[in-house]
């Protein structure tokens, strides 16, 4: 050992060498494996360029989704949105003449149709029809 150093090599841009906790070393630091430090700093370019890696850019509102899938999906969402509004009609007859504490027991587990349903038409309606915002841009 030189100056209180191990004699070994290490990875970090910081070139730190941590001390090796107690555990680690009953567990065999030093005698089956070594630690090495890897460490770095970003400034704040590279923060932003990390940042704006993976965004989205102009180019993706001008891809279209394929036709024939397109029409599968909004056929798979009409006939859910059918089937929870069955159900939600259904749920509202079976609520008149109950009090709030049976109407709370006997929904527990049970899937709610309305909240379904209203999220179904929000998604739709946003794939479909373009937010107010965005017809204001596009003018």
């Amino acid at each position: 050992m030189m100056l209180g150093q191990e004699p070994r090599q290490t990875t970090s841009n910081v070139g730190h060498l941590k001390k090796p906790s107690i555990q680690a070393l009953i567990h065999g630091l030093n005698r089956h494996y070594y630690s090495m430090v890897i460490d770095y700093r970003k400034n704040e370019l590279e923060e932003q360029m990390l940042t704006n890696l993976y965004k989205k850019t102009w180019v993706a509102g001008l891809i279209t989704l394929d036709f024939a899938c397109h029409t599968l999906a909004n056929h798979e969402i009409i006939a859910n949105m059918a089937r929870h509004s069955e159900n939600y009609n259904l749920r509202v007859r079976d609520e008149e003449g109950r009090t709030v504490e049976e109407l709370l027991v006997a929904n527990v587990g049970k899937v709610d149709p309305k909240r379904h349903l209203v999220s179904n038409v929000d998604t739709h309606m946003c794939e479909v029809y373009p937010e107010p915002r965005n017809m204001a841009s596009m003018k």
